[in-house]
């Protein structure tokens, strides 16, 4: 943790100390707000059910499956670093998160939610602008709770959006084809909200 990082996650911690009226509606969204990344993927997958575009459905499939591979991937970086938590090495400051003896650096929430959020923009603008809030919110979450320092959620979802991006363009062009071929087989209506074509 560098001085900069220290300085910025005690200012923060200050912030937290004095909105108190804050803290349920932080802790909640820090700890449950991770869920609706999930609800846009099934509203990304249901919007790209209705376009024609099999990129757009294709993105919807990788939406999830970028999210768990950043995660995962994630594990042996964090557990190489093994940076400490704040509450551990800070004695004094406000703690409102569960303690965890997990690694601080880079935070799985924020790699899961820039994942999730830059794939969906490829689904859709809208609600991949909604995730990037939503991944914001809840990068500054995880530190307000004093869960972790700014450079660990700064690096998660640095972590998360590489990967997406990444795996994208290694796994774009099977998962199109995927999605054509099953919107011409009987699965069609997992991937379209159009009736199938016969082939000719």
């Amino acid at each position: 943790m560098n001085t900069l990082d220290h300085s910025l996650f005690l200012h923060i911690n200050d912030f937290a100390r004095s909105t108190g009226w804050l803290h349920p509606v932080v802790v909640g969204w820090a700890t449950y707000g991770i869920a609706i990344f999930a609800v846009l993927m099934l509203l990304g997958w249901w919007r790209a059910r209705r376009r024609d575009d099999p990129t757009a459905m294709a993105a919807a499939l990788w939406a999830p499956l970028a999210t768990v591979i950043a995660v995962t991937l994630n594990q042996p970086v964090a557990a190489l670093v093994a940076e400490p938590r704040p509450y551990t090495s800070l004695p004094g400051i406000l703690v409102l998160a569960h303690q965890s003896t997990d690694p601080s650096f880079p935070s799985d929430h924020a790699v899961a939610a820039g994942a999730a959020a830059v794939s969906l923009f490829v689904v859709d603008l809208a609600i991949g602008s909604i995730a990037a809030v939503a991944a914001v919110l809840m990068a500054f979450a995880r530190v307000y709770i004093a869960a972790h320092y700014p450079g660990d959620v700064v690096a998660g979802l640095a972590l998360g959006i590489a990967v997406a991006l990444v795996g994208w363009a290694l796994v774009r062009r099977p998962l199109v084809t995927l999605v054509e071929r099953l919107r011409q087989s009987r699965l069609h209506t997992l991937t379209s909200a159009h009736r199938r074509r016969e082939a000719s």
